[in-house]
């Protein structure tokens, strides 16, 4: 949502800036640029996330030929990694004994150490896509939305009201999963999208006069 926020945000600043606010070309640069920006966004989780996917098999299929060649160093290396954790080396030589009597587990208990993460913890791809695309349509949309209703200088000063309220708002949802308080986190997200919002609108101004000329 972030991503689709400031970007079409500064598209629509840019096009404004460069038409005076003319609806119909903000409206086609801005729906363009939803559609572009959720497309890549999507994408780019979905590949993320397969990589992420790929590449945890490829360090699964290393450790089940580690174990099928060397069981016992594998079973060493693995006690030594609870050790260096702070297990005890009896508790840990016992436990990855116990893991032992399943190879299928003393694999996954091998990659999982090596990753610091497991098979159920991956991103799933399709989900990770398309939470993506969302996500980006719904926050490149609201910068959009005064255009479908208004026209000129009215049209972006709304917009710019509009998105630097989404851009608070963003900023302090984010502070539910990070130690900041939320109207830190909200203040120097608006303060981003403001300056975006503002160099954009006057290369845009920049850009229309050259045109013009």
């Amino acid at each position: 949502m972030n991503d689709g926020l400031g970007s079409i945000f500064g598209i629509v600043s840019g096009v404004s800036g460069a038409t005076l606010g003319n609806s119909h070309f903000v409206l086609i640069a801005g729906l363009a640029g939803m559609v572009a920006s959720a497309l890549s966004m999507g994408s780019g989780a979905y590949l993320a996330a397969k990589s992420e996917r790929e590449i945890f098999e490829a360090e699964f299929a290393r450790e089940r030929e580690a174990v099928e060649d060397n069981e016992a160093e594998a079973r060493e290396v693995l006690s030594l990694t609870y050790q260096i954790r702070g297990l005890p080396e009896e508790d840990a030589d016992r436990f990855v004994e116990h893991l032992a009597k399943n190879k299928e587990k003393l694999v996954k208990a091998l990659a999982r150490e090596r990753l610091n993460t497991t098979e159920e913890g991956l991103s799933k791809p399709l989900v990770s896509a398309l939470s993506g695309a969302l996500s980006t349509a719904v926050g490149a949309l609201i910068p959009i939305i005064p255009f479908f209703f208004m026209a000129g200088i009215p049209a972006v000063i709304v917009a710019a009201i509009v998105s630097l309220i989404a851009h608070f708002a963003v900023g302090a949802a984010k502070s539910l999963i990070t130690i900041r308080s939320w109207w830190s986190s909200g203040l120097e997200m608006t303060i981003v999208g403001a300056v975006e919002g503002l160099v954009t609108y006057v290369i845009g101004i920049g850009i229309g006069r050259i045109g013009g000329g």
